[in-house]
């Protein structure tokens, strides 16, 4: 097997590759919500950018976002699980919900907001590898609002097995694919949609400018990794010293070792 040095799931890739080719965007995005691509009217990324000094930049995020039909759309990608991805993505919703109120409009005129989430770990103890949420009343599974939607697409739980005729698996099997003869089985099922998000894989990952890319998003994830873990150093640090002091008082006060002990475990 050929290890695949960038997948589906790279984020510079996946940004690049659907903000450049918005046609097979079109079509990733019909497969995951379930919607016939002659139903789109408006389909515009709003987010198409990704300037040099921002890659650079800790903490930022390569989402695409999309105004379908007067939708508002998020999708992205998810590698690592995080322990608080759910959190994670109703910040996102609700950050993307409050802003879409244009001023002077009424709560009313809110957009309904979709947030996609492409994950490479299992989130849900369930089988199935798609889950939609919306908010519904417990009891009578009342739907309080469509405003809110939340998918979530496993590629962990995704079938072995694939043909021409599923599109969505065909598409979630690209993202999952870690080995050139994954894409090679993808294309030689000979589906024209595949075969044109192949060929512009390999057309992306032969340019330089999503190399230099690539590159400083990779830098850009090491500081975020460093600057939590001096975060974290730095907390380690500030809790001793106060723990020292503590101890410190409480010697002076007069009290036995035990007892010092005790107060501690109490903190």
């Amino acid at each position: 097997m050929t290890k695949l040095e960038y997948t589906f799931k790279t984020d510079t890739l996946f940004k690049m590759l659907f903000v450049k080719n918005p046609d097979l965007l079109k079509h990733l995005v019909c497969e995951l919500l379930n919607i016939k691509i002659e139903s789109i009217g408006q389909f515009v990324i709003t987010n198409p950018e990704m300037p040099p000094e921002s890659m650079g930049d800790k903490f930022c995020r390569l989402d695409i976002n999309m105004t379908i039909n007067g939708q508002r759309v998020d999708l992205e990608i998810q590698v690592r699980n995080e322990g608080d991805y759910p959190e994670r993505v109703l910040f996102h919703w609700a950050k993307e919900y409050a802003s879409a109120l244009p001023s002077g409009k009424d709560y009313i005129d809110l957009p309904r907001t979709i947030i996609i989430s492409i994950i490479d770990f299992a989130l849900f103890e369930c089988k199935e590898f798609h889950s939609e949420f919306r908010p519904l009343e417990i009891n009578r599974h009342e739907e309080l609002t469509d405003k809110m939607t939340l998918h979530f697409f496993e590629l962990k739980k995704l079938p072995n097995d694939i043909n021409a005729k599923d599109m969505l698996l065909l598409w979630l099997a690209l993202f999952k694919a870690d080995t050139q003869e994954e894409l090679e089985k993808i294309r030689s099922l000979e589906e024209p949609v595949m075969e044109q998000a192949i060929n512009a894989y390999y057309t992306i990952t032969a340019e330089s400018e999503f190399r230099e890319r690539e590159r400083l998003w990779e830098r850009a994830r090491h500081n975020e990794a460093s600057a939590l873990r001096h975060a974290r150093d730095e907390g380690k640090e500030e809790g001793q010293e106060e723990e020292r002091k503590a101890i410190i008082e409480l010697l002076k006060s007069g009290k036995t070792l035990e007892e010092i002990i005790s107060e501690l475990d109490k903190k």
